[in-house]
């Protein structure tokens, strides 16, 4: 959850404070590289099997296959004007429509609280902030899914662009076996394949492809190896009586140097590389988290002015002194000065030296230090330390602040 308001940010066990953010770029690294390894090895399978536009797209063309049935009675459909068409066509973009609207309301629910926002959808209090982000990313949903669709793929995204360099002869992608294919031909009743290649060119492989290719004319940047030409070819094979496997997932060394018993090499250079980037980034990140800090103290001197010189001759500085709580409880915090002894410290509506600090908030007080005459006669310099130590349930953490006297 992204909860702009409060300026925090969780992702499951981990709270994300604004000085936190580089936690949020330890997580996109992370992801990052888990995609480029798994890419290196085993191709697209982010686009054909995880990929939010696959997805969505793969449940809108399933619920317009249960209304309108396969391609070619959706074609047949097409070309009529009855009721039937009417009604199909209606409970189609109708379901889509829910789908979509569902898809913004989950979009939302990661700004917001999710049981209270569908609350007030029931009780139709839902803001307009809300609603109109919920109804954005339902037309977005809408016009992809439903109607842009691979189109996605082939023009939009910048991930096909260059998904090409993480591959290399023992990735694993969608591969037409040419030597077992070629030369293609019809198959007419009673011939054999002693004098031919396997491949029929039947060209469902082409038919059912969402991005529209042919896979027999080698890797493209527009496969997202979703497999739909794998399956298709192993049904034609499986009909006409030879072995599956004309297209498959396999390797391009395969391909090149087939042989019996030759198994995919997962491990390998590129291997290696992607897995201790990812160790790398994943322990730093661990350790961050093991060792982070549940309160977060700072102090900034006051500008104006830097000084004000007392009656007594004695000098005295303001400073603000921030606390941020990150825990979930209250914390109280006590101010001592170790050093000069002699100082004395005064914060600003508190009585005592201890201030307190609500669960999950920061607090800005403001304090002031008062270095006495006789200490700056044993020493003229014009800035000195100071040494605070600031102490809580948790622990003490000391701090040094200039004192500036001319």
């Amino acid at each position: 959850m992204i909860d702009l308001p409060n300026s925090k940010a969780y992702f499951f066990f981990i709270e994300i404070w604004p000085q936190e953010v580089y936690y949020l770029a330890a997580i996109l690294i992370i992801l990052a590289v888990a995609l480029f390894f798994i890419t290196s090895l085993f191709g697209r399978i982010w686009c054909g099997y995880a990929c939010f536009q696959t997805v969505w797209t793969d449940i809108f063309i399933a619920i317009e296959r249960f209304f309108q049935g396969d391609r070619n009675q959706r074609i047949i459909l097409d070309r009529k004007n009855n009721f039937n068409k009417l009604w199909r066509k209606t409970l189609t973009h109708f379901s889509w429509i829910i789908i979509s609207f569902l898809t913004g309301l989950i979009f939302c629910s990661y700004f917001t609280d999710a049981l209270n926002l569908y609350k007030n959808i029931f009780t139709f209090e839902i803001s307009a902030t809300i609603l109109g982000w919920s109804l954005g990313i339902a037309g977005m949903t809408y016009l992809m899914a439903g109607f842009a669709r691979e189109h996605v793929c082939t023009f939009m995204c910048p991930y096909a662009r260059f998904q090409s360099a993480m591959f290399d002869n023992n990735t694993l992608i969608i591969s037409y076996d040419e030597k077992r294919g070629e030369p293609r031909d019809k198959l007419h009743q009673g011939e054999d394949f002693s004098k031919r290649g396997h491949c029929i060119d039947c060209k469902q492989c082409v038919v059912v492809c969402p991005t529209g290719i042919d896979i027999r004319n080698g890797l493209q940047m527009e496969c997202i190896a979703c497999g739909l030409c794998v399956d298709a070819c192993d049904d034609i094979m499986k009909k006409i009586g030879l072995p599956a496997g004309l297209i498959r997932y396999d390797t391009l060394s395969n391909l090149l140097n087939p042989q019996p018993q030759k198994k995919f090499k997962i491990w390998r250079l590129r291997t290696f590389y992607y897995l201790t980037i990812l160790i790398s980034v994943c322990s730093i990140t661990i350790y961050s988290l093991a060792n982070k800090a549940i309160v977060d103290i700072s102090i900034s001197q006051e500008r104006n002015p830097l000084y004000v010189k007392l009656s007594d001759g004695g000098v005295r500085n303001g400073y603000n002194l921030k606390i941020t709580n990150k825990t979930h409880q209250l914390k109280n915090f006590t101010i001592t000065i170790i050093e000069p002894s002699q100082a004395i410290l005064k914060i600003q509506n508190h009585e005592n030296f201890t201030v307190n600090v609500n669960a999950e908030s920061s607090f800005i007080f403001k304090f002031f230090l008062t270095v006495p005459p006789e200490i700056l006669a044993q020493n003229q310099e014009t800035q000195r330390l100071i040494n605070l130590e600031i102490a809580s349930e948790d622990g003490v953490e000391k701090i040094s602040v200039i004192f500036i006297t001319d």
